[in-house]
């Protein structure tokens, strides 16, 4: 006898149908599994087993010989989420169950016991067969809400394989879950525990930090030990606009596959903000492995990816950055084809000013040598630095400062205007979108040349004092465009349509501060 069922897996961001067949035969008792199985997808078998044994059913092994091929026959699978629909296609096979609900993708790590675990990657396959055209989907409780956000899909939330062989056979049936907005409605609420008001100072690092908001910019943070460049970047989240429905889909979709989500929180509901600890591998900061998956710059998407101490990351785990930084995705590249992961990140990268922290400290002596400092500042490449557009010096604060009880302005204030700049920009783009067939253009730092030449016209003034800087900076053709993209946000902050010579001053002011 031989049975068929679907269930899916993920390739990338995207989910990937997979035909589950299973055929009994007499003979010896042997279980093969095909299909390119990984590790995991082979020991099934054993999980299998027993759960089916262990619900109460007749063993595989009474049948003989069980043959389970998993199509398409040339997709490499992995993990134990085709546990769930192997045992049904089983039970199907051997008529201890008679049918099954068409349309219908069964997903699901089974217990010995034949309880079910959760899984990863749940909600890009839940959009997928959605728009495949898919009705029903069969998945571990545990783990059901992540699905349930989907529209227009039915989620059965199954706690044992016992509980669903019952609801298949009409015995007691399982309702599917009812939809519940109240993930969406936490997409709103903007509490963070971090607050700009508590910061004593810095006043013009808060006002660079709130451009690169605004705009979606790079910033590096040079200063002392202990000058607050960590604090900045961790308030960075509270003056960030809420994710919009869109948004929340793209980092829950990344989240979901690296495993991430929770039953209490199947809907990423705030900008995320990574901070990798400087001993992080190329693979862990980029995503890779044999299975591709998402790494740190992934996980920042439409958040924020914090690089503190930045030099003592590995060179080579820094250059990785390179083409994410430019194109705002990451594509990994196997054997078996290609990959790809939105990284629009803002980078917030922080660093000292040479080994011993003290070189633009005017109260402590720098015990560095030239050629230390020199050699530090060179763990960082020029195209690295060349794409970051904001640069910024944090100094130490003074005694009066600390010590005043006077706050800052808070986060929700700063937050406001940075949404009402993010509606300039959306505005700005949403011809360029409708038209578009790829990504949408949220930010003025994701602008191409294109765009550039379409929204950063300048005058006669502006040109000199542009050519003025790059004379003076040796700014590359990219640091040029970065310059008039910074300048579109700070005009865009002043309501203004037009970059003035006022604007383009003060993002040349944000650029190299020292030779190096």
């Amino acid at each position: 006898m031989s049975s068929q069922l679907f269930s899916a897996t993920t390739y990338g961001m995207e989910g990937r149908i997979i035909e589950i067949e299973v055929d009994t035969s007499p003979g010896q008792p042997v279980f093969n599994t095909v299909g390119l199985p990984d590790a995991a997808v082979k020991e099934a078998k054993d999980r299998v087993t027993s759960a089916i044994k262990n619900s109460g059913f007749r063993s595989p092994y009474f049948f003989g010989r069980i043959t389970v091929n998993l199509a398409p026959a040339d997709l490499k699978k992995e993990g134990p989420s085709f546990d769930l629909p192997i045992a049904i296609g089983i039970l199907l096979a051997s008529d201890q169950i008679t049918k099954i609900p068409d349309k219908s993708i069964f997903l699901g790590e089974l217990a010995l016991d034949g309880r079910l675990r959760k899984i990863k990657g749940l909600l890009p396959i839940a959009m997928s067969i959605k728009d495949a055209g898919y009705k029903k989907l069969f998945v571990p409780a545990e783990i059901a809400e992540e699905a349930n956000i989907v529209q227009d899909l039915d989620v059965y939330a199954i706690k044992t394989l016992t509980d669903l062989v019952e609801h298949l056979q009409g015995t007691r049936a399982i309702k599917p879950l009812a939809k519940n907005s109240k993930f969406f409605d936490s997409l709103q609420k903007g509490e963070h525990p971090n607050d700009f008001a508590f910061i004593k100072g810095q006043e013009h690092v808060k006002r660079a930090l709130e451009i690169a908001v605004a705009g979606g910019h790079n910033i590096l943070l040079t200063g002392p030990p202990g000058s607050g460049k960590t604090m900045l970047a961790k308030s960075l989240p509270s003056i960030m606009p809420p994710l919009t429905v869109e948004e929340a889909f793209e980092v829950t979709k990344l989240y979901s596959i690296a495993g991430l989500t929770t039953a209490k929180q199947p809907l990423i509901n705030q900008r995320p903000y990574r901070s990798p600890h400087h001993s992080a591998s190329a693979v862990s900061l980029v995503g890779g492995g044999t299975f591709p998956r998402p790494g740190e710059i992934s996980l920042a998407n439409r958040g924020i990816l914090f690089l503190d101490e930045f030099p003592e990351f590995p060179r080579d785990v820094i250059e990785n950055l390179r083409q994410p930084l430019e194109d705002g995705t990451v594509f990994i590249t196997r054997a078996q084809g290609s990959v790809n992961f939105p990284a629009q990140f803002i980078l917030v990268a922080a660093m000292n000013p040479c080994p011993c922290g003290n070189a633009t400290d005017p109260e402590k002596h720098c015990t560095c040598a030239p050629h230390q400092i020199a050699r530090y500042k060179n763990k960082l490449s020029g195209p690295i630095i060349d794409r970051i557009d904001l640069h910024i010096e944090v100094p130490r604060l003074k005694f009066d400062k600390l010590s005043s009880n006077e706050l800052g302005e808070p986060s929700k204030k700063i937050r406001e205007r940075v949404i009402k700049v993010r509606q300039i920009q959306e505005n700005r783009f949403k011809d360029v979108n409708d038209k578009s067939k790829e990504k949408n253009i949220i930010t003025n730092a994701e602008m191409g040349s294109k765009l550039i030449r379409r929204y950063c016209p300048i005058g006669n003034e502006e040109k000199s004092l542009l050519k003025t800087a790059i004379t003076q900076f040796g700014l590359s053709p990219r640091g040029y465009h970065r310059l008039l993209k910074i300048a579109r946000t700070i005009a865009d902050m002043n309501n203004e349509k037009n970059i003035t010579t006022k604007h383009l001053a003060e993002a040349i002011q944000y650029r190299f501060k020292d030779e190096r």
